[in-house]
């Protein structure tokens, strides 16, 4: 059986194979784009990525099942392999350069690892259970990173993807208000806002609507860091309704302040 150093290992083995396909596909002329069924983007890069990452999964960790964007979920048993081959793939086609690969192991409803690759920022963050989160290009080579401690509104700095899924829910005003009296707001959006919670540069990062492929690698990589991240409603873990990640200190007040 393997061991947790050695699964995290494999998450970034998988994350230089993916950063490879990506890299080569990003702002390619020949990249094909078509429409999912949900009318949002896949490329020939997405299902290049989780497919080479499932090719390399079936030979390493054969037992284990696979959860991806694209290709669904395979196998069965406790472990499961999380993958979003191409976080921000809107971004991806129109050669903006903030995109991700989000890799992630669970055993049961647990997270244990999860790698965040950034390949066209240069960026890489990662964490396992109990072991901190860190940020750099290689396990060896990592700085490790922690949430603000930014305990008031009006001293926080928000990030977000968009505001029209706040107003399909019902919270629109609610988000706004926030942004509102926050000192600072930003839509750097997807990934990206979580990754900059975990850093301590952003102290809140909210998003309405998102899939457990979205959020199992950020909420990770978030708590190791010392911060919260729960659902919208305030339940723990990446399994939603969306996705609310902030310094320990602000969660309680931004929860209430979203309530529907």
């Amino acid at each position: 059986m393997s061991s947790l150093v050695d699964d995290l290992r494999l998450a970034h083995v998988l994350a230089d194979q993916a950063d490879a396909i990506t890299t080569a596909r990003f702002k390619a002329l020949d990249l094909k784009v078509d429409r999912k069924p949900d009318m949002t983007p896949v490329s020939d890069a997405d299902l290049a990525v989780e497919d080479a990452l499932r090719s390399t999964l079936s030979r390493s960790r054969p037992r284990d099942a696979v959860l991806g964007e694209e290709r669904g979920e395979t196998g069965f048993g406790p472990r499961r392999w999380v993958i979003d081959p191409i976080d921000g793939t809107k971004n991806f086609v129109r050669g903006v350069p903030v995109w991700a690969t989000l890799i992630a192991l669970m055993e049961d409803k647990e997270v244990l690892a999860g790698v965040v690759t950034a390949p066209a920022l240069n960026r890489r963050w990662w964490a396992s259970k109990g072991n901190g989160a860190w940020t750099g290009r290689s396990l060896s080579s990592g700085t490790q990173i922690h949430v603000s401690e930014v305990a008031w509104v009006l001293d926080a700095s928000v990030s977000y993807s968009s505001l029209d899924g706040w107003v399909e829910i019902g919270r629109g005003q609610q988000f706004v208000d926030l942004l509102q009296d926050c000192w600072r707001s930003r839509a750097f959006g997807d990934f990206w806002s979580y990754m900059l919670v975990a850093e301590g540069a952003v102290d809140i990062a909210a998003e309405p609507e998102l899939e457990l492929h979205d959020m199992a690698a950020p909420a990770i990589i978030v708590t190791e860091a010392g911060g919260r991240f729960t659902s919208i409603d305030g339940d723990p873990g990446p399994f939603g309704p969306g996705a609310l990640a902030t310094t320990p200190a602000l969660h309680s007040e931004i929860l209430a302040r979203l309530t529907e």
